[in-house]
């Protein structure tokens, strides 16, 4: 009997093609019928000019124009590493993950202790991303408590693209942070057509729930989509606080404010590279803080991700994150939940992996763990291969009854298909007592120590050279 090639991947739907439909629907009504808020003068003029209903700073859309920047907008992204390498494929349902931004505090790997992140953190945690396998991105991580605030946002971008050679999804403050990080992204890429090649960077840019967009946003976007930027739009509807209690009347205002910007981006430029999503999550009602580990939060991350593919646009996700204040079983549990969820619902820019305490603290340790998570999330996803040699019924039927397949050919052949973790435990206890009783946390430790020392390769000291020149003229 001959059988097809046959390998699905799994798959996960939490909402039906006609509930789909209703809330993009919805969506276009929202729009139309509330709008949003823009102030920004610029801003006003193209949209008035494109058919918009501008009512002193209140923006109506028409669905024929929210609909018209779906179709104009770019199927697929593409990103690059820092050698122009084009490595992350933003389309359909394929899922990259990488680490958070802007976090306030670090949690050191070796003393448990908290306290402010610094720049030099900063190239800490870079550099394990960089040594990670299964992040395919970095991004700024923290908030460097070191530096003088005005510039903290390019000092720290510049420790990520010299300590990781993977592409950076950045924040910043205004304009000219942007325009100075889109600098040093186009000098390392030697060139700008280099850099449009494969964009190195990527700005995340938010609009603020509910339905307001403030100018500094607008400036940013504007910038991004004038030099080729991709950009991720993405404001955070927390259900019960800045958007309706119920989980779809989030998705609908967070999918809204999203839109309004990419029809912004698409009037400036049609087919600017746009990203389209929005962390929708709970706030916890008993302790008022906006969960990063709430299982609603998965849950509407897969209903928007499902949203983006009927788009056909990149969506960023969420995952990997945690409401815990270590990398303990609760930040073990909630990473795996969430990174599983977006995975199978094919959630593209998956971001937070690193990130505890409701986004307020990063920890070197629990983006070892997460990434250890996602080699299983990934077997899982690799799906089954059904033919002749995996069915193996001539096998099957050669043992037989009472035999044993260890010294088999079939099982030298497809062993190694199983994942083995150098992290996880699954020898007897016995064993575990004779290699020194090492629990979870310790073997942690001890893995996140032997990662930080890994170092990317150098940037070349010309290009070092210039970065101290535009360093000294920052704002």
């Amino acid at each position: 009997m001959i059988y097809p090639q046959l390998c699905f991947k799994p798959r996960l739907y939490v909402l039906s093609k006609h509930q789909i439909e209703q809330i993009h629907l919805a969506t276009l009504e929202l729009l139309e019928r509330t709008g949003v808020k823009i102030t920004h003068s610029k801003a006003l003029e193209l949209l008035d000019g494109a058919g918009a209903c501008v009512d002193g700073d209140r923006i109506r859309i028409p669905a024929w124009m929210v609909e018209d920047a779906i179709n104009k907008a770019p199927k697929s992204v593409v990103l690059g590493r820092r050698n122009g390498e084009r490595s992350v494929f933003l389309e359909e349902d394929k899922s990259w993950f990488g680490p958070s931004l802007d976090c306030i505090d670090y949690l050191d790997p070796i003393t448990d202790q908290r306290r402010p992140f610094t720049s030099d953190d900063c190239r800490i945690t870079a550099a394990v991303a960089d040594a990670l396998p299964n992040y395919s991105w970095v991004m700024t991580i923290g908030m460097a408590a070191d530096v003088p605030a005005e510039i903290a946002d390019r000092v720290i971008a510049r420790h990520a693209l010299t300590y990781c050679e993977k592409p950076l999804v950045f924040c910043c403050k205004n304009l000219n942070s942007v325009r100075d990080i889109y600098r040093m992204a186009v000098l390392i890429a030697g060139g700008e057509e280099p850099f449009k090649q494969a964009p190195t960077i990527v700005h995340y840019s938010e609009p603020i729930s509910p339905l307001l967009h403030f100018d500094l946003a607008i400036d940013k976007l504007m910038f991004c989509v004038e030099k080729g930027i991709p950009l991720i739009y993405y404001p955070a509807p927390q259900a019960g606080s800045t958007s309706p209690a119920t989980f779809v009347g989030t998705i609908v205002q967070g999918s809204a404010e999203s839109l309004s910007g990419l029809v912004l981006a698409q009037l400036i430029r049609p087919g600017a590279p746009f990203i389209y999503g929005a962390f929708s999550t709970i706030m916890d009602m008993s302790t008022m803080v906006f969960s990063y580990g709430a299982a609603e939060m998965s849950l509407m991350v897969a209903a928007m991700s499902q949203i983006a593919q009927q788009y056909k646009i990149p969506f960023f996700g969420t995952a990997g994150c945690s409401d815990a204040k270590f990398p303990d079983p609760q930040a073990a549990t909630e990473a795996a939940f969430s990174c599983l969820s977006s995975a199978l619902s094919g959630a593209n820019l998956v971001h937070d992996s690193g990130w505890l305490d409701h986004g307020s603290v990063v920890s070197p340790s629990h983006q070892v763990l997460v990434n250890e998570i996602l080699y299983m999330v990934k077997q899982y996803m690799n799906g089954m291969l059904v033919n002749d040699e995996t069915l193996a019924l001539e096998l099957i039927d050669r043992v037989g009854p009472g035999g044993n397949y260890m010294q088999e050919e079939h099982t030298f052949k497809h062993f190694r298909d199983v994942w083995y973790s150098k992290l996880f435990d699954r020898t007897i206890n016995a064993n575990w007592i004779e290699k020194g009783a090492k629990h979870l946390d310790e073997r942690l430790r001890e893995q996140t120590q032997k990662i930080m020392e890994h170092k990317p390769s150098q940037l070349h000291a010309e290009v070092i050279k210039e970065l101290d020149q535009m360093s000294k003229h920052w704002e």
